[in-house]
């Protein structure tokens, strides 16, 4: 980044801060506004209230006092933030895009993290996905939004535990409402996704893991949202490859498992495994081999009457199967289906960002508002982070053979065009699904990193 680039950073947040002072109820609260939000971008390597208060030269009670305590409306900032997500970063309405494009993408996804006291709001021993073991800490569940190479956090819940819904004058120690009891982690989600799209967020497509995916009653009521979604199941999930001829209990007429039907079922061992290739994040591309089918999922006992995709991914190297079920209409492109699938590693990739550079799981604290606060305002500066990054990297001329990746006679894009004088041969296209990582800047993580440097005082 050239000091120019660094220091437009400072008033391109003042100007992405000033949007959301109508969320506040006094002119005192938008300094410590400010002073969160900057602390959040800043380099601390903790931070939580007390070294962002110090660094910033504020007090430390009354940074605490504007998370907890003080009236300003945290709910309104966060339909906001969606809000101008949907207004200047989703895909343009009518207008066409390729076949292979999946448009909007919504993430959904839960994470984690570890504590060692008793008072955080929600805190007990559970299964923590970011350590893969049962452990004392707090699950939040979240709802990204990818576009591209733009991606961000829409929303962000506390899953709130049943012992903890059991236990009211507990919660209300924490400052958890009457009215939030325990929810299963599925239901928090649907609840996120219809809470986005009343405020204007449309997605083209909804993708989960297989902790989301083993409910039928997940699937069915993002159904009820007319959404459409491909997510991973496990492969105790059942299904029927066709109607059976009779509603029975016997066996022959029963739902299988997934893994069963893929590997017995005529429509699947007919086919021939297809090939795809499927680039990551920060990591090299895999090969992935496919089989698909129309299968009917179990409603109420009952076989449902339209069909959905089942599809099988193999990677022969590491003898690696996963299971993906799909509402997306029967013709739907296979290619298109997977590279859909596989975009649910962006909301891991974001997990990463705002752990490790935005703090978003350095709240410690007793308040449930605290902590609901923490996450929104760590939404806040995720989502100012996505719009200077691309910004930013508008600007920055890549090399390119780092950038070309079309079919002869397809159109370039500008930045190919730039460079098409280069004597470097473009590479031949593969067959394959996203053949080579996307384009990035100085790797995934980079333009993240270049970006905190907001100074705190």
């Amino acid at each position: 980044m050239t000091p120019q680039q660094i220091g437009s950073l400072v008033p391109a947040l003042t100007e992405f801060l000033r949007r959301l002072y109508g969320c506040f109820s006094e002119r005192r609260l938008l300094d410590h506004f400010a002073v969160y939000c900057r602390g959040l971008l800043s380099d601390l390597e903790r931070k939580s209230v007390e070294p962002m208060a110090l660094a910033a030269g504020s007090t430390v009670r009354a940074l605490q006092l504007f998370l907890t305590h003080h009236l300003w409306d945290h709910w309104r900032v966060r339909d906001l933030l969606q809000q101008r997500v949907a207004q200047q970063h989703a895909p343009p309405p009518g207008q066409p895009r390729a076949a292979d494009d999946p448009g909007a993408i919504g993430l959904i996804d839960e994470t984690s993290v570890v504590k060692k006291g008793q008072e955080t709001p929600g805190v007990q021993r559970q299964y923590l996905g970011t350590i893969g073991k049962v452990e004392n800490g707090i699950v939040t569940v979240h709802l990204g939004y990818c576009h591209g190479e733009f991606k961000t956090l829409l929303d962000s819940d506390l899953f709130l535990p049943q012992s903890w819904s059991d236990d009211r004058p507990r919660c209300r120690a924490a400052g958890i409402p009457e009215n939030l009891v325990y929810r299963p982690k599925t239901k928090i989600a649907v609840e996120q996704v219809r809470h986005a799209l009343g405020n204007g967020i449309k997605f083209d497509w909804l993708t989960f893991d297989e902790g989301y995916g083993k409910d039928p009653a997940f699937l069915f009521d993002l159904d009820a949202l007319g959404q459409t979604w491909i997510g991973e199941v496990p492969k105790s999930f059942r299904c029927w490859p066709r109607l059976p001829q009779y509603h029975s209990s016997r066996r022959e007429f029963a739902s299988k498992e997934v893994c069963n039907v893929v590997r017995w079922s005529p429509v699947f061992i007919y086919q021939h495994w297809q090939s795809f290739t499927i680039a990551r994040e920060t990591l090299p591309p895999v090969v992935w081999d496919v089989k698909a089918a129309q299968v009917h999922l179990a409603q109420d006992s009952y076989p449902t009457d339209r069909t959905y995709w089942l599809i099988v991914a193999w990677n022969r190297a590491t003898d690696e199967y996963k299971y993906f079920l799909s509402n997306a209409p029967p013709h739907t492109a296979l290619g298109l289906l997977l590279k859909v699938a596989f975009r649910r590693a962006k909301i891991e990739h974001l997990f990463r960002l705002a752990k490790d550079q935005v703090g978003l799981d350095h709240f410690e604290g007793r308040s449930y508002v605290g902590l609901m606060r923490h996450l929104i305002l760590c939404q806040t500066v995720l989502l100012f982070l996505a719009e200077q990054t691309a910004r930013l990297n508008d600007q920055i001329a890549v090399p390119a053979p780092m950038l070309i990746d079309a079919t002869p006679g397809e159109k370039k894009s500008p930045r190919y065009r730039a460079h098409q004088d280069s004597q470097t041969p473009t590479p031949p296209r593969s067959d394959h699904l996203d053949s080579r990582p996307a384009p990035r800047h100085h790797g995934a993580d980079g333009p993240i990193p270049e970006l905190l440097v907001c100074p705190l005082a």
